[in-house]
């Protein structure tokens, strides 16, 4: 489908410092210095945060943005108490980085977790029911203190603006949505929280999210985590699974008894995360444009 690329958006947002290899290592010199005659070599950048390989069984990971400085610091603090009980490996930070002179934010040197992301190889539909055991270990009760996160597991009405300004960009650039999409969307805006609130990973896109030979090897990125409205981490069910079977498999598999509110509300995330997804990456990166249209035509089969 021809589209015009004249969208409003800006796309991924631009990294606020230079980060690269030779950062990293006289950062390591000072802070870790028995790791820093390992090779180092960028691996990738996310919306929030730029990856390095250290070795071959290490990870630096550093925020390229002021705004992720407390996630990460957040990630350093809470994923520890988290890891052992999930039955997916997660990064449980091996080190952690202060600030420095030349740096002014926390970073994290994570042990290296072997797999492909999700968007580049879709987990097998036998990973439905490994997925949804890790949904439920995760979704327990989370502590008062639990990091606080205005952008997920929040109600979804407090992203509908931002959600429908997308939505009407994408029209305008002649790039309609699956037509059930807009009822869809309506009905999870009006659906109700009917769950407490529990643990959250927060951001369970497919590039969060590593396979290995079908089998889903790891959960990474926690910066997002946070206590919540499960329907967050539930609408990954749609950005995972490309088969209709699979997903139901997935939802009864992770709660049989799960409510029709709930599971519009998880419909309601996954068009929340395909817009910004679709709309973003139609700017300037293609596998985010995929994901999205994947998504939100995989909600709109589903209706």
């Amino acid at each position: 489908m021809q589209v015009q690329k004249n969208l409003s958006s800006s796309g991924m947002p631009v990294s606020e410092l230079q980060i690269d290899a030779d950062l990293v290592r006289s950062l390591l010199e000072v802070q870790h210095p028995d790791l820093a005659h390992l090779p180092i070599h960028l691996m990738d950048s996310g919306w929030d945060n730029v990856m390095f390989r250290l070795g071959d069984e290490l990870v630096v990971r550093l925020p390229r943005r002021k705004i992720a400085a407390t996630p990460i610091a957040n990630e350093q603090t809470w994923l520890p108490r988290l890891a052992d009980r999930l039955p997916i490996p997660v990064p449980k930070p091996f080190r952690i980085g202060k600030s420095a002179k030349n740096y002014p934010w926390r970073w994290s040197v994570l042990p290296w977790i072997s797999g492909k992301t999700a968007d580049r190889e879709e987990p097998h539909p036998n990973q439905a029911k490994h997925f949804a055991a890790f949904l439920r270990s995760l979704h327990i009760p989370a502590p008062f203190d639990a990091p606080s996160n205005p952008f997920r597991g929040v109600p979804l009405m407090q992203r509908a603006a931002s959600v429908e300004e997308r939505m009407q960009r994408l029209e305008a650039s002649n790039y309609p949505l699956p037509q059930a999409i807009g009822h869809i969307w309506e009905t999870a805006l009006n659906a109700p929280i009917d769950v407490e609130a529990k643990w959250l990973h927060g951001d369970l896109h497919p590039r969060n999210i590593l396979v290995e030979k079908g089998a889903i090897s790891g959960i990474i990125d926690w910066g997002d985590m946070t206590s919540g409205d499960i329907a967050t981490d539930l609408a990954a069910i749609w950005m995972l699974f490309g088969d209709r079977h699979t997903r139901q498999q997935a939802i009864a598999a992770y709660d049989v008894n799960i409510s029709e509110a709930t599971l519009q509300r998880a419909k309601g995330w996954a068009i929340f995360f395909g817009v910004v997804l679709l709309e973003t990456g139609l700017v300037d990166n293609p596998r985010h444009e995929a994901i999205g249209e994947k998504t939100l035509h995989r909600v709109a089969e589903d209706g």
